[in-house]
């Protein structure tokens, strides 16, 4: 009989010896839940800006293309047929730069702006392409 008493006091405190460490580990638990929170957000941002800069890319070089193509055709209005060929939020920091038909060809550059969702953290150079194409 007396073990019998003993085996309960011990599966009793046991018990309460649980239930006083679960009700400790709350706190440690949402701290790293933060924390992880943290890293993912940040991972998150980070991918969404290296899109971002990826399509700033393709953005010159639709740019570039398009506004080499006008100029190609002597079009003096070339810098405005590239920016129109850009989302317009990418247009508005866009620089064309051109040089008129020399030697049957023509060399059109784009600049873009490379949009930064954190500024100190991200930043990234302007975005650049260049197109050349033969005169008509």
């Amino acid at each position: 009989m007396p073990k019998r008493s003993l085996h309960m006091r011990s599966a009793r405190n046991r018990a309460k010896n649980r239930a006083r460490n679960k009700a400790g580990d709350g706190g440690q638990a949402a701290i790293e839940f933060a924390g992880l929170i943290a890293l993912l957000l940040f991972v998150a941002l980070a991918a969404i800006q290296l899109g971002l800069a990826a399509y700033a890319v393709q953005q010159a070089g639709t740019a570039s293309r398009a506004a080499a193509r006008a100029a190609s055709q002597y079009d003096y209005d070339y810098k405005a047929v590239g920016k129109a060929s850009m989302s317009d939020w990418l247009a508005d920091g866009a620089d064309i730069d051109s040089a008129w038909c020399f030697a049957d060809e023509v060399e059109v550059t784009a600049r873009v702006d490379v949009p930064s969702i954190l500024p100190d953290v991200f930043d990234f150079d302007d975005a650049e392409r260049s197109t050349t194409m033969p005169c008509d």
